[in-house]
């Protein structure tokens, strides 16, 4: 027994930095502060984590290009391209931003639609086979390695976003953002979507439904209070959203304020030109006096100027809700171009980014390689075959993502692949603890682990409140998807320098339904599956017992 007994963490802490390090990603730096923006068991989880491993390494290789391309004297994404004939910018950069002309052009190399396909970005190929090395590294000797790289990746995120803290909010126009944050939208309360999505994220966050946080949880000791270090992590892990909000805020605060700025800029140029005024009679502050002076004293030369007129309004420039890739290497980085010392922030930047997305690839891996290997098959492989095995499949079907459309599949799984059926597994976990296993029986277990019985809030949480709230999500989250109609993506149009809302073709609509089908259907084909076993052994044993009364 003692041979084949699963390995354990060297300590309690490298259980909690490891929770930590999985819980605390890319979601909290990216999705909580887009929803603010926004809204003020078994298998199946292993299919759910297979789903987020295929895309989720795709992040860190894009963090490495970005990581890679900070160590330049003038940042890439700051400057638009010449074009072929040396005559000026490239016309699609001109229409969009340096930044997105950067992501979306030489990052992704994306295509016009998710029907059309091209071959293999050599530089993302190469980016995602470093970042499935370096995950494999890290969990080539499985607990025993996780537990000793979990104190880097769950502790210097925290240091990188604390330096990038002080830097935001000592920036130019920093505070309209965090007040921004500060802010609620009170209407959006009786919005059912603002709770899905707030349910989604925290499940998402902590990892719930994933199996990841039970594959921790299977290498701890069997006294282990998990209780305390369940409220310990929940804690940390909605601190640091809030933490990473604030930083968040703050830099898009900074990049709201300089586009509201350069808007006046160009709004106070283009009144001084037209009515041949004095440099210095216009400020950006008196640009609206003199908007409605001009027009009161000159009216019908100012009606020439309306159409080429901008509508400037930070609030609008805040309103902009933008989430995930977006948020982090579209925004980010326009931010950080704008910053002296440039180069450092970027690099500090793409780092935290790695090492958070690294963080949760190790709790993602982990969920799909512990339950596999308690089969008698796998169990009998050494882990760094096994483990290898793994990341490679994972490598390979990975690789689509690096095409150029495959940012589009991205997409569709980040929509459709961890959604839905986060919300099915988790309210069958909840059902199936709380009411076929048996709250009782489950309290008998907490008592004979911790030495204490779980008091009435857990008890109340478990029966009545988590499972009500799930089904009501649940139910809305099905009524809205009807409701949407077909489907739809962001394409991007190089004609037009921007993304345009496209609807998904019927062989991309197929998928989404087979994605959500395929994970949520692990449940009650597993419990047809155990259900005949137990009917035909039980059958078997029935006529054993009989056939040995005869004999008797």
């Amino acid at each position: 027994m003692e041979k084949d007994a699963r390995p354990k963490w060297d300590s309690p802490v490298q259980f909690v930095l490891a929770c930590v390090s999985y819980a605390v990603g890319l979601g909290n730096v990216w999705r909580f502060p887009y929803l603010c923006q926004m809204h003020g068991g078994g298998l199946a989880s292993v299919v759910t984590s297979l789903y987020l491993c295929l895309y989720y390494n795709i992040i860190n290789a894009w963090s490495f290009w970005y990581l890679f391309h900070s160590f330049q004297s003038v940042l890439p994404w700051a400057e638009c391209p010449i074009n072929a004939n040396r005559t000026g910018p490239i016309k699609e950069c001109e229409q969009a931003t340096p930044t997105q002309y950067f992501f979306y052009r030489e990052t992704l190399d994306i295509s016009s639609s998710i029907e059309e396909n091209g071959g293999i970005h050599t530089g993302q190929a190469l980016c995602l086979i470093l970042a499935w090395i370096i995950t494999y590294l890290f969990i080539v000797r499985g607990v025993k390695s996780t537990g000793k790289v979990v104190y880097f990746t769950a502790t210097f995120p925290y240091v990188v976003l604390f330096v990038y803290l002080i830097r935001g909010i000592t920036l130019h126009g920093a505070i309209n953002g965090v007040k921004y944050m500060f802010t609620p939208k009170m209407e959006q309360l009786a919005n059912p979507t603002t709770w899905i999505n707030a349910a989604t994220q925290i499940f998402f966050s902590l990892g719930l439904g994933f199996g990841s946080l039970i594959a921790f949880s299977s290498y701890n000791q069997y006294n282990n209070n998990f209780e305390r270090q369940a409220i310990v992590v929940s804690l940390i892990n909605s601190g640091t959203s809030i933490f990473a909000s604030i930083v968040t805020f703050a830099i898009y605060g900074f990049k709201a304020t300089v586009n509201y700025e350069n808007c006046l800029e160009r709004t106070r140029l283009l009144l001084l030109n037209a009515f041949n005024l004095a440099e210095d009679s216009i400020t950006v502050d008196t640009v609206y006096d003199w908007i409605e002076k001009l027009n009161a004293t000159y009216p019908e030369q100012f009606a020439e100027l309306n159409t080429r007129l901008e509508n400037c309004d930070l609030e609008s420039e805040l309103d902009t809700a933008v989430e995930g890739t977006g948020l982090a290497f579209i925004v980010y980085s326009e931010a950080i171009k704008n910053m002296p010392l440039s180069q450092l922030w970027s690099v500090l930047y793409f780092i935290m980014l790695l090492l958070l997305g690294m963080g949760s690839m190790l709790g993602n891996v982990t969920a799909i390689i512990t339950p596999l290997r308690d089969f008698k098959v796998i169990s009998r492989m050494s882990s760094e075959l096994f483990n290898g095995l793994v990341c490679l499949f994972c490598l390979l079907l990975g690789l689509g993502f690096t095409t150029t459309s495959g940012s589009y599949w991205f997409t569709m799984f980040n929509d459709y692949g961890a959604t839905f059926s986060l919300l099915f597994i988790v309210l069958i976990e909840v059902i199936t603890v709380s009411y076929i296993y048996g709250i009782k029986r489950f309290e008998k277990d907490i008592e004979d682990m911790l030495g204490h019985r779980p008091n009435w809030y857990w008890k109340i949480m478990w029966t009545f409140t988590s499972p009500l709230l799930l089904i009501a999500l649940f139910i809305f989250y099905i009524i809205n998807y009807i409701k949407g109609g077909t489907p739809t993506y962001q394409a991007w149009n190089k004609e037009l320098g921007k993304s345009v809302v496209t609807e998904y073709p019927v062989f991309g609509q197929v998928f989404i339904g087979l994605l959500l089908a395929s994970s949520v259907s692990c449940v009650p084909l597993t419990a047809l599956y155990v259900y005949c076993r137990k009917r035909k052994h039980g059958g078997h044993h029935k006529r054993q017992r009989t056939v040995s009364t005869i004999s008797a």
